[in-house]
């Protein structure tokens, strides 16, 4: 990427914590890392199984995940640093196309966007959780303490950024050691491997262009969604030009290599007749290396990483909330902050939403729901940098993405595939994303002509 030129001084100091109130780079690394990290992968090689089985390929639909999520951040980098605010794809969708575009990308992230993806990682911290305890708990537990967790973590963030940052990074480190320990102590504990062959065997090719392979494609999709996170804090940045496009970089570098590596380690450890159509697959493998007690264990473990999950999701957020707030009269209170600088009404909101999908909603429908939304999102935005060089040529762009236009164009025909056989696979979720995109259409004429009408 167009490396020393693109790092200032006040980039490179690497400080745990921040200073004059503004997030530094290792702190919004840690929001990007911890935003994708979590519900995806540790529940959704189960539904994979169901139709794939071959090693090679399980893996390569991660490679190929990443290399989405990567070209994506590369697009998102150049339009952060030539368009830096705070808002992500509602910042950027409002300046490429149109003030309604963005405001729908704000409305479907306010709506669902990361209440469906914090109510999902909320919900796994739960059933990773009770694992620790015998036998079946019930689903209220569980809908119990997804609901502890998230209200414990909204008024958390709903005081000062520094309580904010230092959360987050400390869950991060966490985390990723964690992860990192996992896979080395599982390896090392499994005397016999299971049977997977995991270098490309005759059949492959075909599998990786199947229809079966696009399908698994929604759950890995959804695994990387977040990589954009630090375009939602873009204007709380030091410098905003020169570090965003290396922590988005940096951030999805790091997921991709954890991602392969945690899933060959779930393989090699546990049968895949035991991970089918499982959600704590993360579990499974642990009870396969480690033994019964070893396996509890390591499921509470990995239901405290998923906290920084949910953390990093209740940072994020609120902040496109808080922008529409800004740009909009009609919707004034959501703009408003407290006396640190926290959009505490925006983080109440997203987390009174998720709580509506935790008590109303199932895992599966969330996800798909979910993934669907946010890939439509982000895939118009990362269309949107053919159109910004198009419109605005002479526009200061500090950094330009690597490789244009194939990072984009690659980024645009992966998830346009995912988004089309979401659409044919699961056309009620699909349908009723439209409907969400449609709705926030109406809210957003609605809203304008009640601003022009009070002016």
């Amino acid at each position: 990427m167009a490396c020393a030129r693109l790092l200032s001084a006040n980039s490179t100091c690497c400080s745990l914590y921040m200073a004059a109130d503004k997030f530094r780079y290792i702190t919004v690394t840690a929001v990007v890392i911890a935003n994708m990290v979590g519900t995806g992968v540790f529940t959704s090689l189960g539904f994979q199984l169901l139709d794939l089985r071959s090693g090679f390929v399980l893996l390569m639909l991660w490679a190929v995940g990443g290399l989405t999520a990567v070209c994506g951040a590369m697009t998102y980098a150049e339009l952060g640093a030539a368009l830096p605010r705070s808002g992500g794809e509602y910042n950027f969708l409002t300046r490429i196309y149109h003030p309604a575009a963005g405001f729908v990308s704000g409305w479907v992230s306010a709506t669902i966007g990361f209440a469906g993806p914090v109510a999902l990682a909320a919900m796994t911290f739960s059933a990773y959780a009770l694992t620790v305890l015998p036998g079946d708990q019930g689903p209220w537990l569980e809908k119990g303490l997804a609901v502890i967790l998230l209200v414990v973590l909204t008024i958390v963030h709903a005081t000062n950024r520094r309580n904010s940052g230092s959360v987050q990074l400390i869950f991060t480190i966490l985390k990723v050691g964690i992860i990192l320990a996992f896979c080395i102590f599982a390896i090392v504990a499994v005397d016999v491997p299971q049977p997977v062959e995991f270098l490309p065997s005759a059949g492959d090719g075909a599998l990786l262009t199947s229809s079966e392979f696009a399908v698994s494609l929604i759950y890995v999709s959804f695994a990387y969604t977040g990589w954009n996170a630090a375009t939602y804090l873009s204007s709380e940045l030091e410098n905003p030009q020169g570090t965003l496009p290396w922590i988005l970089i940096t951030g999805t570098s790091i997921v991709m290599l954890l991602y392969i590596g945690l899933n060959f380690t779930f393989l090699y450890t546990a049968p895949m007749d035991a991970m089918v159509g499982e959600v704590e697959v993360g579990y499974i493998a642990a009870e396969a290396a480690f033994g019964d007690a070893g396996g509890r264990f390591t499921g509470l473990i990995l239901a405290v990483l998923l906290i920084s999950t949910v953390s990093a999701m209740t940072i994020a957020g609120p902040r496109v909330i808080q922008v529409i707030g800004e740009d909009f009269p009609s919707l004034k209170l959501l703009g408003k902050t407290n006396k640190h600088g926290v959009p505490a009404i925006a983080i109440y909101m997203q987390s009174g939403i998720a709580l509506l999908f935790i008590l109303s909603s199932t895992f599966e429908s969330i996800l798909v729901f979910a993934g669907f939304t946010l890939a439509l999102s982000s895939f118009v935005t990362v269309l949107g940098i053919f159109v910004l060089r198009w419109r605005q040529p002479d526009l200061p762009r500090p950094y330009r993405t690597f490789l244009y236009p194939l990072p984009p164009l690659i980024y645009l025909t992966l998830t346009g595939w995912t988004i089309w056989f979401v659409l044919i696979s699961r056309p009620t979720e699909g349908l009723f994303g439209l409907g969400i995109i449609s709705a926030g259409l109406a809210f957003y004429y609605l809203s304008a002509r009640n601003s022009q009408t009070n002016q």
